[in-house]
């Protein structure tokens, strides 16, 4: 029988590490706590063995609500995807419908099917995804096995909705390795107006340089992430995302860490 593979339900998620993982999880140091300040689709988390404590946070509410329903009523949010289908009418009708006005579990589900619809993994913005190559990405018979595995591999885990200095700052120690994932220099209103802005990059450096703990932050590489960032190890890194078969994309990206 085939083994399940483990893969994030936010696959596709904007700035999503699936390539990079393989070759930040090598290098992650002996720790008891890890902790990722900016979790998004947790490709790291999902990758890497599991740790004696493990922390996934987010300030997207929708995010962290869909992490929370997949670890405490993975059957309740299962049963509310089962007879969703892929359909340009009901992805309009669950856009115009305010997460607000839902309980968590259909806010939950609402959250899923949109990105899973989606067209290239936008945040906001949203439009219904077609492909003439491949099936659609929703698909409600697989991702019952999908959410229950994710389900096994958080079940443990410690899932927090705040700010990144405030969950830097309760869970730094001698024994804890956070993986930060910050939004891009230069595409930080992708993930929403106000959350994080370049002020921010000087904020999170200045937090790191006083951490007990160790951590490795992957970042595209910038003259000005360098200079914020200069007092840490910068090594450049860089990847090739195959867009299409004759012109794949090199994206360089920095690794900082502070070991």
């Amino acid at each position: 029988m085939k083994t399940k593979t483990l893969r994030s339900p936010l696959r596709g998620w904007l700035g999503g590490k699936f390539q990079l993982a393989n070759r930040i999880i090598p290098l992650i140091p002996e720790h008891t706590c890890y902790v990722e300040p900016f979790a998004g689709a947790a490709w790291v988390l999902f990758k890497k063995q599991p740790s004696k404590s493990e922390v996934i946070n987010d300030i997207n509410q929708d995010v962290i609500n869909l992490y929370r329903m997949i670890k405490h009523h993975p059957d309740a949010l299962c049963n509310e995807l089962a007879l969703a289908l892929p359909s340009r009418n009901e992805f309009e009708r669950l856009m115009l419908t305010p997460a607000e006005t839902l309980t968590e579990i259909q806010r939950a589900a609402r959250f899923l099917y949109i990105h899973r619809c989606s067209f290239g993994g936008k945040i906001y913005k949203n439009h219904f995804g077609t492909a003439k190559t491949s099936p659609p990405k929703f698909n409600p018979v697989s991702l019952q096995d999908e959410l229950r595995l994710v389900h096994q591999r958080i079940s443990r885990c410690f899932i927090e909705c705040q700010d990144y200095t405030q969950v830097i700052q309760r869970y730094d120690g001698k024994d804890t390795f956070f993986y930060i994932d910050p939004p891009y220099w230069g595409c930080e209103n992708d993930y929403g107006e106000k959350i994080f802005s370049p002020e921010d990059f000087k904020s999170l450096a200045e937090l790191l340089i006083d951490a007990k703990g160790k951590f490795l932050m992957s970042i595209n590489d910038t003259p000005e992430i360098r200079e914020i960032y200069n007092d840490f190890n910068l090594t450049p890194v860089s990847l090739s995302y195959s867009v299409s078969k004759s012109k794949p994309t090199i994206a360089n990206e920095l690794f900082i860490t502070n070991f």
